[in-house]
């Protein structure tokens, strides 16, 4: 199947890595996998990540979670936009997360540079910054608390809460920005 869609949760692999912030957007695309998932997840070195063939509507679609780790994000879409020949600008939707948003807020863009984000980093030295994101926000971490170690760090009960809570509105945010509205 070649996806009209290719949907990308960032993240970082391993279990270590499972419950953190840093790791929203491979919780929201296991969410659209519920969803919309046909089959099992695939786990395909060529491409340097777990796929699941999906389809929302009628249209078809490839959910992404990258085994590189959150840096070398570009990497693995890389190999999915060159196998499969698809325009990043319109074909490409990142699911990732992003301190400047409050706890649990997503925002569409279709556009946009990196911020502080080494995962949006790779992607924008990869791509440039025409491609779509879902950015899901973490707030801010606590005054004095290191970024790097509080992304990576596990969410609250009541954070992880809110996060799921967010998510029950992604089935509608994906169909509307696949339908174009």
């Amino acid at each position: 199947m070649k996806p009209s869609l290719v949907i990308v949760g960032l993240g970082n692999p391993g279990d270590n890595y499972k419950r953190t912030r840093h790791n929203v957007g491979f919780m929201a695309v296991d969410r659209l996998s519920e969803e919309f998932g046909i089959g099992e997840w695939e786990d395909k070195q060529k491409f340097l990540s777990y796929i699941q063939e999906a389809r929302v509507g009628v249209a078809p679609v490839l959910l992404v979670k990258p085994k590189t780790y959150m840096n070398l994000s570009g990497d693995a879409v890389r190999k999915i936009v060159d196998f499969y020949k698809i325009d990043p600008a319109t074909q490409i939707l990142i699911c990732v997360d992003d301190i400047d948003i409050p706890l649990a807020e997503l925002r569409m863009r279709k556009s946009g540079g990196p911020g502080t984000h080494n995962g949006m980093k790779s992607l924008v030295d990869t791509f440039g910054e025409d491609f779509a994101r879902l950015r899901i926000g973490l707030g801010q971490p606590p005054q004095g608390e290191d970024l790097s170690g509080w992304v990576l760090s596990a969410m609250q009960a009541d954070e992880q809460k809110a996060i799921q809570e967010s998510f029950d509105s992604l089935s509608g945010l994906i169909s509307d920005f696949i339908l174009g509205s």
